[in-house]
């Protein structure tokens, strides 16, 4: 069933614009699939679909098989497009996002798989980065602002 749905989850992210999980819950439910919001959301991250920006500045699903080098660079676009400024307080980057983009860039920072960033939380527009430690935080605001090319 698992497998299925996930196909089909593929076949709609290439078919539609889909900007939320919301969105792409209602469109498997159109579909014939029985799927509550953080069913979804469990495949999202199972499946490791990214957003990425339409040419018209929205945010999609898309569903790639990169190579991780390709999926590095596909990662800092993210965090290029909705970065606003970011802050350090203690062990904690405060990330502040174009509205609405927090999420995107959240799942961002955790595909890069950063040793140190213990996890994320997002909201709308502001992103807390949990770091193992203040020494660490500092190393990677300052990766942060290497990838963003804000030296």
């Amino acid at each position: 069933m698992k497998k299925n749905r996930h196909d089909k989850i593929i076949e709609i992210i290439n078919n539609h614009v889909v900007e939320t999980q919301e969105q792409l819950a209602s469109l498997l439910k159109d579909a014939g699939y029985d799927v509550t919001q953080a069913t979804v959301s469990r495949d999202i991250r199972q499946m490791k679909l990214t957003k990425q920006v339409t040419p018209d500045g929205r945010q999609k699903y898309v569903y790639t098989t990169a190579d991780p080098e390709v999926m590095h660079d596909k990662y800092v676009n993210v965090l290029k497009a909705g970065f606003v400024s970011m802050d350090l307080a203690q062990n904690i980057l405060v990330i502040r996002t174009v509205s609405g983009m927090a999420m995107a860039l959240a799942a961002a920072i955790d595909a890069l798989d950063i040793e140190q960033v213990v996890g994320c939380i997002a909201g709308d527009d502001t992103i807390f980065v949990a770091i193992k430690d203040c020494d660490q935080a500092k190393e990677v605001m300052k990766a942060f602002y290497d990838m963003l090319g804000m030296h």
